[in-house]
């Protein structure tokens, strides 16, 4: 299996860590015989020589040991090396469902900076494929089970590859293997269009009984990706009656009994649903049904209605993804995932949590739910924990005002969560109470503490939002009293600069504290909370047309400066020049920056939407904040009309992104179609 291993020149080549000289003993560490030894070394190939999909000179030389290793009959766990060699050859793909122009350029722009590396392991990857064809049919169930994905995506003989899986098809008895099976036909059909047809004949007859409910479950998931014209008009009723049908069978463990290792591999397996394997046929099914919301809430009804808390469970978390990319009316859902609440399944409890912290506002159908949980669980609030407790913080981000009981026992423990003001500033009005409290927490902040940021940040932009400018002496205890070396000192001056700003007139005692700033690194954010608080331009003007007119690489801060002077409108009237040229910038959020001061300044919408029109289309993040500019620009804005109307009707969210995603993007979004109905109210 290792020969030649010694002759390489591990010492001379890098992975993820570094020197990659300790690679053949991750490598003989796959054959131990030892079941932990393996998990090991296979999590530091993952974790080191294909760390987070990474290709390195080290991970390509692996490639001929790793193909020795799996031609190795005798040894055990040679699936998961299949699973490795699928991994290194880039497999992962070929196996999303995309939607819309976003991802085609995310994708796009990720093939482009793609190092040769990743080409050089596609390619020698397809050179030794004719090794999984033997393992299709190998005696280790696991092998079988990984064999489809790589014969499917790096032999190249389309023809041979589908006889391998039908034949396979009609002599495997192992369950999961034929689901495997049936995804490795689903993914033929989906990279071999023009010779797909026989793969999908094959997925519609697996549809149809007596196949067993899982094995029809896969083969509806992998037609809704590669062949959606083929499923049958009575999808939801057949799904859901399908699922209850399989919830009925006795639930057979998906893969062998694995050892319990301190590995990320082991972490990783211990945080799987408890049945992984329905998990995977629904997401399989919600993510080829893709923008068909009606469906998938309706499945996800069915779901959430199940007898089996596990599927509930899996429900939950399919809900997440359906929620977070796509827009629609999702107050039933979400009923359910609050009634999911009441379970005594505590897995399936701390998924509809999680769920619902994700939501903000579009918790509110479960809202009553989250508060009766607040109410009869105190233990679960962060008393005195470094972070709040998630019912309470899903209760408050949905603005519940329910969640200030107990958000201000929390702020009465001598230890507060950090994070607690995070929550506070979703409450609105509501929140005002709780001013007093976060003023004394701020007073209690040590000047001198590593954590000094982590606690006062928090407290600052609550008591910024609340504007409760009695704050202001312990604010100024925090500038003037941490010292110099104090560890993001710089952050907690902007934090503190922001919060003063807040104030308004009742701000006036920092006055002087903000013009000493001006000359420092957040200058920009000083002269806006002067601004705000004295609304002397002839102080502020000065400082930011310097910065307006610094350039990034020389630590200028252009946009900021851009901001702050459209605050300041028609007093910053010098600054209108120096705002053309950033509207002209190559940076979209300094030119969308520029553009809304121009208007504010200037009133003059001529040189304003041409630019903020580019923006929209280029970086859909910056959608939100040129929608609220539309909005204070009213009728001068109805050219802009269609970009509104146009983002009110898309059925994706505008941060949707294949991939990935920021936890506050649906907060986002729903803030963004709010401020958009609000912009076309303005421009009748």
């Amino acid at each position: 299996m290792f020969t030649g291993i010694d002759e390489v020149d591990w010492a001379s080549m890098q992975h993820a860590y570094g020197n990659a000289e300790d690679v053949p003993e991750l490598l003989r560490g796959l054959a131990s015989p030892c079941p932990q030894e393996r998990e090991t070394a296979l999590d530091g190939m993952y974790g080191a020589v294909h760390h987070q999909g990474d290709v390195y000179d080290s991970t390509l030389a692996s490639i001929p040991f790793l193909f020795a290793l799996v031609a190795h009959a005798e040894l055990p766990d040679r699936g998961a090396i299949v699973e490795l060699l699928v991994s290194i050859g880039g497999g992962d793909a070929a196996d999303g469902f995309h939607h819309g122009e976003d991802d085609a350029l995310v994708d796009a722009d990720e093939e482009d900076g793609a190092d040769d590396n990743y080409a050089m392991a596609r390619t020698a990857i397809r050179a030794g494929a004719t090794a999984f064809v033997a393992l299709i049919a190998d005696r280790d169930p696991e092998v079988r089970r990984a064999a489809p994905s790589a014969l499917v995506r790096f032999l190249d003989e389309p023809a041979r590859v589908l006889a391998l899986l039908r034949e396979r098809l009609g002599a495997e008895q192992e369950g999961v293997v034929r689901l495997a099976l049936a995804e490795g036909l689903g993914l033929f059909a989906r990279l071999h269009t023009e010779s797909a047809a026989p793969a999908v004949d094959c997925l519609v007859t697996l549809c149809a009984a007596p196949d067993d409910p899982g094995l029809r479950l896969a083969a509806l998931g992998q037609l809704a990706g590669c062949a959606p014209d083929h499923l049958p008009a009575d999808l939801v009723p057949t799904v859901i009656a399908l699922l209850r049908a399989r919830s009925r069978r006795p639930r057979e463990p998906a893969e062998p009994e694995r050892p319990d290792t301190d590995t990320l591999i082991g972490h990783l397996r211990r945080l799987r649903p408890a049945d992984e394997e329905g998990s995977q046929l629904l997401r399989t099914l919600h993510s080829g049904l893709g923008g068909r919301t009606a469906d998938r809430i309706a499945l996800l009804k069915g779901q959430l209605t199940s007898a089996d808390p596990a599927d509930r469970c899996n429900a939950v978390w399919m809900s997440a993804g359906l929620f977070r990319e796509w827009r629609a009316d999702y107050a039933e859902p979400v009923t359910l995932i609050g009634e999911q609440l009441t379970s005594d399944e505590e897995r399936l409890c701390d998924a509809a949590v999680s769920v619902l912290e994700s939501l903000f506002t579009l918790a509110t159908p479960a809202a009553d739910r989250l508060a009766a949980l607040v109410e009869a669980a105190p233990e679960s609030w962060g008393r005195g924990t470094p972070t709040l407790g998630r019912p309470l913080k899903a209760l408050a981000r949905a603005g519940d005002p329910r969640a200030v009981p107990a958000l201000a026992q929390v702020l009465a423990e001598p230890v507060v969560p950090n994070d607690v003001g995070y929550a506070i500033e979703y409450l609105g009005p509501a929140g005002e109470q709780l001013a007093p409290l976060l003023r004394e927490r701020l007073r209690d902040v040590p000047l001198d503490s590593p954590e000094t940021y982590d606690r006062a940040a928090p407290l600052l932009l609550a008591l910024g939002r609340l504007r409760y400018d009695a704050a202001l002496p312990e604010a100024l205890r925090l500038l003037h009293g941490m010292p110099p070396e104090l560890r993001r000192r710089d952050w907690l001056v902007q934090a503190l600069a922001r919060t003063l700003g807040t104030f308004g007139a009742g701000g006036h005692q920092a006055v002087p504290a903000l013009r000493e700033l001006l000359d420092s690194e957040c200058a920009v954010t000083a002269a806006d909370a002067l601004w705000s608080v004295t609304g002397d331009a002839d102080a502020v003007l000065p400082v930011l047309l310097r910065e307006l007119a610094a350039d990034r690489a020389s630590d200028g801060h252009p946009r900021a400066a851009a901001e702050a002077l459209g605050r300041l409108g028609p007093s910053a009237t010098p600054a209108l020049p120096g705002l053309h040229r950033l509207a002209a910038s190559t940076e979209v959020w300094e030119r969308t920056a520029a553009a809304c001061a121009l208007w504010d300044i200037a009133r003059d919408p001529e040189p304003v939407l041409p630019v903020l029109r580019s923006a929209w289309r280029q970086n859909a993040y910056t959608r939100g904040t040129i929608a609220t500019h539309l909005a204070r620009m009213g009728s001068a804005a109805t050219s802009a009309r269609d970009l509104v109307q146009a983002e009110l009707t898309a059925p994706r969210r505008h941060r949707a992104r294949s991939g990935g995603y920021g936890s506050h993007d649906i907060l986002e979004d729903e803030s963004l179609l709010h401020t958009c109905r609000a912009a076309l109210d303005a421009m009748r």
